[in-house]
């Protein structure tokens, strides 16, 4: 499985010769100018929820590749009714297919379109193939419902956000880690803007005193997992 970083809270993850995209927010990101968002391959679009800052270029992208959007069932119905192709979820619900499954789990965030209209309940996904799981955390606390994932899944890595204002922050995705069983993060949602920049070397060295490794990726990086 090969995670790819388009900055922000961004990232296509190749899966057995699937890409899978989630949350694109690119465009409009000056730190992902290199990004060319009408070269990236795409077949599937994961959404964890509404907000502009994580599906700004949904609409572009899918009509562009024919893409499946999976998200919970309000957001897949606002990008059907643009006459794009969706597979509706909701939480504890699995898309499945011969590359991969995920499952829509739970996330604590608010979630609604730029224009105020409701973008049902925020969630997070775990993806999983062969024997590599990773977990999506989208915006969100920490909260206890973590705790159900390693009851069901083993995972390799998991995507937390660590910006702190509008979602957790170190501290709490420290916690996040403890409560998924991973000690492999790879931080998102974070530098992008003034409200969530952070000290990147004071954060890597908080998650490498409790034995864990914090990855930061450079926007277009890739990583294997």
């Amino acid at each position: 499985m090969n995670i790819t970083f388009y900055g922000h809270a961004s990232f296509g993850i190749e899966v057995n010769g699937k890409h899978v995209l989630v949350d694109p927010f690119i465009s409009a990101n000056p730190k992902a100018s290199d990004i060319d968002i009408n070269q990236l391959k795409v077949d599937y679009i994961l959404i964890t929820h509404a907000h502009q800052d994580h599906v700004l270029d949904v609409e572009v992208i899918a009509k562009r590749t024919g893409a499946t959007i999976i998200s919970n069932y309000e957001i897949v119905n606002h990008f059907v009714a643009k006459e794009l192709k969706g597979y509706h979820l909701n939480h504890g619900g699995s898309f499945c297919c011969e590359e991969f499954s995920t499952k829509y789990v739970n996330a604590i965030h608010t979630s609604s379109f730029s224009d105020g209209s409701y973008g049902g309940q925020p969630g997070g996904f775990v993806l999983s193939a062969n024997d590599t799981s990773i977990y999506i955390a989208g915006d969100t606390c920490a909260h206890f419902d973590m705790k159900l994932i390693p009851m069901f899944t083993k995972l390799n890595a998991a995507i937390l956000p660590i910006g702190d204002t509008f979602t957790m922050g170190i501290d709490e995705a420290i916690v996040a880690s403890d409560f998924v069983e991973c000690n492999t993060i790879i931080g998102c949602h974070f530098n992008t803007f003034p409200p969530i920049e952070i000290d990147t070397v004071e954060a890597k060295n908080k998650f490498n005193a409790k034995s864990k490794e914090l990855i930061l990726l450079e926007i277009g990086e890739t990583i294997s997992i």
